[in-house]
C-alpha cells in the first residue's frame, strides 16, 4: 500500500511551516469545484523574506531550487489549512515559476525543479505537473523566486 501525502511528509521528516498571511488583496488559495489554485508564494521564513536577489548574480542555482522548494511548502501548508489534510490532493495539475534573472541565465528550469521534486517526492507520479518556469526582470520584495499552484483535490 502506498504512503498518503500526509504519511509522506513524516516519512520525509518535514514539517509544514504555518501558513503564511497574504501580502496584499487576495485570497491565498481559491477552490472552484475539483480545483484549488494557490496563490503564488515568495520564500518566507518566520514572517521575513528569507533572501533578496537574482538568480545568475548574488543567487546560485542550488540557492534558488531551495527557495523554490521553501515557496511549495509554504503552498502546501496552504492547501493542508484550506482542505484539512494533503491527503485529499489528488494531483497536482501545475506549476508556474517565475524566476528574477540576471542577464543571460538561462536556467529557470533546474531553479524550479526545487519545487516540482518535493511535489513528487510526496505525491509521486501525481506530484508530475504540467509546468512553466519563467525569467523575470523581478519580483515582489526583490525576492528571486515565486510559485504559484494548481491541485486537483476531492
Amino acid at each position: 500500500m502506498t504512503a498518503s501525502a500526509e504519511e509522506k511528509l513524516l516519512e520525509l521528516g518535514i514539517a509544514l511551516p504555518e501558513p503564511p498571511p497574504p501580502a496584499g488583496l487576495y485570497s491565498p488559495c481559491v477552490q472552484t469545484g475539483p480545483l484549488l489554485f494557490v496563490s503564488g508564494q515568495i520564500p518566507m521564513k518566520d514572517g521575513a523574506v528569507m533572501r533578496h536577489g537574482k538568480c545568475g548574480e548574488s543567487v546560485s542555482l542550488e540557492e534558488g531550487a531551495g527557495l523554490a522548494r521553501q515557496c511549495t511548502l509554504q503552498a502546501l501548508a496552504i492547501v493542508r489549512q484550506h482542505l484539512g489534510t494533503l491527503d485529499r490532493v489528488v494531483r497536482v495539475a501545475r506549476v508556474a515559476g517565475y524566476v528574477a534573472s540576471a542577464e543571460g541565465f538561462i536556467e529557470h528550469p533546474r531553479v524550479i525543479n526545487g519545487a516540482s521534486e518535493l511535489l513528487i517526492d510526496l505525491f509521486g507520479e501525481a506530484g508530475r505537473s504540467a509546468r512553466i518556469a519563467i525569467g523575470v526582470a523581478e519580483l515582489p520584495l526583490g525576492v528571486p523566486v515565486e510559485v504559484e499552484f494548481l491541485f486537483e483535490v476531492r
